[in-house]
């Protein structure tokens, strides 16, 4: 029985650590696309945030400047997509694949410079890294977003600009000026969730660790309907799931051999899957998600 607890206690423990970067991704991209603005490019920012965290955490030997600066990063390879999308009316989709390579490509370049490797930065020593807050911090983004969208000027503004951005604009309101707002802002956090991987589940940088987490956030945005409660959930179930495909290596289920470890490591991107063929019908995004405004 207590053997029992205990291993219930760990996943569990596992599941909220997990969790932790695609909370922050998943609320970052939920206000762009709230705003109207499809933020397929936060895969890229993520990973740009985790080689900027764990750069300057090893610098500084301080992982809240690592976060800070990962945050800045975000923020601007954000302002970057946000140029093309908002300002110039790229295709969205195809502008967030750019910045997804663009980060694939330029992390490994700036590791090779600043540590003479293109698969990983130094390792960090503990001092140099997260030990709890980003698991608290996560929740507390959580309610100041479901706070700010729900009763704030800014999250009717953001509401508007994704639903009905005429009426925002005739309201006197710039509907691009608050959609850049938001998409800076999923930069940030997006860059936060990074940050997160580099210096709290992990001790250094690795070529691209995000492995598909910035999807995995979006798939959870979609899961929760764009609202910031029943997303978080949703990367909770995620992180269940990779918490789950951790606990199960190397476990024989038959036989006398182990299920092969590739099989349990696509556990959490097969629930993704399963997730999204099951709520796609389901689930309305905002009316003018994907469309570039025009004044008129």
């Amino acid at each position: 029985m207590s053997e029992n607890l205990d291993t219930i206690l760990q996943i569990a423990g596992s599941t909220l650590r997990l969790a932790t970067p695609l909370l922050f991704a998943a609320l970052g991209g939920l206000i762009s696309e709230r705003a109207g603005v499809v933020n397929i490019a936060l895969e890229g920012l993520m990973l740009v945030g985790a080689f900027v965290a764990a750069a300057v955490a090893y610098a500084t030997h301080s992982p809240v400047a690592g976060a800070g600066a990962a945050m800045l990063a975000g923020g601007l390879f954000a302002s970057f997509y946000a140029l093309f999308v908002v300002k110039l009316r790229a295709d969205q989709i195809v502008a967030g694949t750019a910045i997804n390579m663009l980060a694939a490509g330029v992390t490994p370049f700036l590791c090779k410079i600043f540590f003479q490797s293109t698969s990983s930065s130094a390792a960090l020593p503990m001092d140099s890294r997260f030990v709890s807050a980003p698991l608290y911090g996560a929740w507390i983004f959580v309610i100041a977003v479901a706070f700010g969208l729900g009763f704030t000027p800014w999250g009717a503004w953001v509401r508007f600009a994704g639903e009905h951005p005429e009426a925002l604009d005739s309201a006197g309101v710039r509907v691009n000026r608050v959609r850049w707002m938001a998409v800076i802002l999923s930069g940030f956090l997006a860059g936060l969730g990074g940050a997160t991987l580099s210096i709290f589940l992990s001790s250094s940088f690795s070529r691209n660790m995000t492995s598909g987490r910035g999807f995995m956030a979006l798939a959870a945005l979609i899961f929760g309907k764009w609202r910031p409660w029943p997303t978080a959930f949703a990367c909770l179930l995620f992180g269940l799931a990779d918490a789950f495909q951790i606990r199960l290596q190397g476990v024989v289920l038959w036989g006398s051999d182990p299920v092969p470890v590739q099989f349990i490591q696509i556990l959490p991107y097969f629930v993704t899957i399963l997730v999204l063929a099951g709520v796609m019908g389901g689930s309305r995004a905002p009316k003018a998600l994907g469309q570039p405004f025009l004044k008129h």
